[in-house]
This record gives C-alpha cells, sequence and structure tokens, in this order.
C-alpha cells in the first residue's frame, strides 16, 4: 500500500463508490472490475486486497475530496468499471418455476431512489431490476451508497426501449403490473399466481401512457386518502413485501 498523496478526477465512465457497505460488496463482486482504492489506515489495514488493486492510504480530508461534498465515506473510496450489461433474454430466461417477482422502473432518475429501490429488491429477493438506458439513474457513489451493496446482488439490465422490453416480459410469462393511483383496483386484486413484473413510473410524472398501456393490469397500494402518494422507493417495498408473501394457491 502507498503513502497517500492528493487525489486526481476520476476517469470518464468510472464510477467512484463509497462507504463500507458499497465499497465491501463491489470488492466481493466476481463480475466488478475494481481499479483502485482509497482509505484510512484503520479502514484499509483489515482488508485483505487482491494485490492487483492499487491501494492508497489517505487521511479524512484527502478522502472527502474524492466524493460529493459531506458524502459519508466512512474511511473508503473505490474507484470501479460498471457492471458489464446484461441481456434481457439472459434475466428471463429462467424456469417457469421460478417466481420471484420483476421491477421495471420507468425514467426514475433520481439515484437514490434506484438504490433504495435495489435494497428492497435484495431484500425480497427480487429476479431483476430492468429499466432504459436513457432518462434513467446510472451506476453511480451515491446510488451504490443507496442500495448498500445490493448493486452487486441484483441483475440490472438496461434495455433501448422500455414498450418492446415489456413485450418481451410478457412473452416469457410475466403478468405486468403497472403501480399507479389511477385506478380502483388494489394490488392484492391483481397479483394472481402468475409471474410477475412490478412497473414504477417516475417520480414527479408517473408512467408515461405507453408504458402503461404495455401493463396487463393498473394497481394501486391502498394507502390512506390522508396521503396523496408514496415515494416510489417506500411503494416497490410495499409492493415487493405483498408479491413475495401472496398466498400462492390462489387463483387469478
Amino acid at each position: 500500500m502507498r503513502r497517500g498523496h492528493r487525489p486526481s478526477a476520476a476517469p470518464a465512465g468510472r464510477p467512484r463508490f463509497w462507504g463500507r457497505h458499497a465499497v465491501l460488496a463491489a470488492l466481493a463482486n466476481p463480475d466488478r472490475v475494481v481499479r483502485r482504492i482509497w482509505g484510512t489506515r484503520e479502514a484499509l489495514m483489515p482488508l485483505d486486497l487482491p494485490p492487483v488493486i492499487p491501494a492508497t492510504f489517505c487521511d479524512v480530508a484527502d478522502l472527502g475530496r474524492l466524493v460529493p461534498m459531506d458524502a459519508p465515506h466512512q474511511g473508503l473510496v473505490a474507484e470501479v468499471e460498471p457492471l458489464p450489461e446484461m441481456w434481457l433474454g439472459d434475466l428471463l430466461d429462467k424456469g417457469q418455476d421460478d417466481r420471484r417477482p420483476l421491477v421495471v422502473l420507468d425514467q426514475v432518475t433520481d439515484p437514490h431512489n434506484v438504490g433504495a429501490v435495489l435494497r428492497s429488491a435484495a431484500a425480497f429477493d427480487a429476479l431483476g431490476l430492468v429499466t432504459q438506458d436513457r432518462n434513467s439513474a446510472p451506476e453511480s457513489g451515491a446510488l451504490a451508497r443507496a442500495a448498500s451493496g445490493a448493486l452487486e446482488q441484483v441483475p440490472w439490465v438496461r434495455v433501448v426501449n422500455l414498450a418492446r422490453a415489456l413485450d418481451e416480459i410478457s412473452e416469457a410469462g410475466f403478468w405486468r403490473i403497472g403501480l399507479t393511483g389511477k385506478t380502483n383496483k388494489t394490488l392484492a386484486q391483481t397479483l394472481g399466481t402468475a409471474r410477475v413484473a412490478l412497473v414504477f413510473g417516475s417520480e414527479g410524472e408517473g408512467m408515461r401512457h405507453n408504458i402503461e398501456a404495455h401493463c396487463d393490469e393498473l394497481a394501486r397500494l391502498p394507502i390512506s386518502p390522508r396521503v396523496e402518494s408514496l415515494n416510489i422507493s417506500n411503494a416497490a417495498a410495499i409492493a415487493l413485501y405483498a408479491a413475495a408473501t401472496r398466498d400462492m394457491g390462489e387463483n387469478r
């Protein structure tokens, strides 16, 4: 390990992760390439790092210059390569007995929300996450921090056209449920027993009309009228819990 020097800017396309959960999960993921790591002596010394990863001791002030202001780096920062691209067909090519829910996000751009959705997807053993490759949050330090390690655990597919992807999801046997407040049907009434894809719209505008049209049903969460709506990450957590605990013996 080298002693600290003033950190330089990250190369284009390489995100920097910070915080123990995000950095340690990246190190543990065989599909993730970690290019280098910085840390305090207390944080780095206990780690059994591969010799191919350059590691540099830094003080807290220098680590703070590597990340956004006030980011809670917990003494660790890593520069990584984005995860390899995954094809939607590879994700969907699971046996019909794999009933784990799929999560689809329509133009959700807040990295904290996407990270929180990934964390809930990991907690409830979702099959994976599908987003557009444009107008969606990319891999970033903020997203990895919010995901608390789940970015390395939940398969994430980015597609060019989300409507076409929903067609492919349907052909794979998934019942596509769009979560919205513009319907009287509750999620419990639409879940049934089929493989399910839960579709969520953006933070402000919700699902686009074309995406709603590519859902088999629209459903709402039965929240109190005193609350207009839930944050998308909270809604996703509740919907994933409902999908994970539904009565598999009930017929649609």
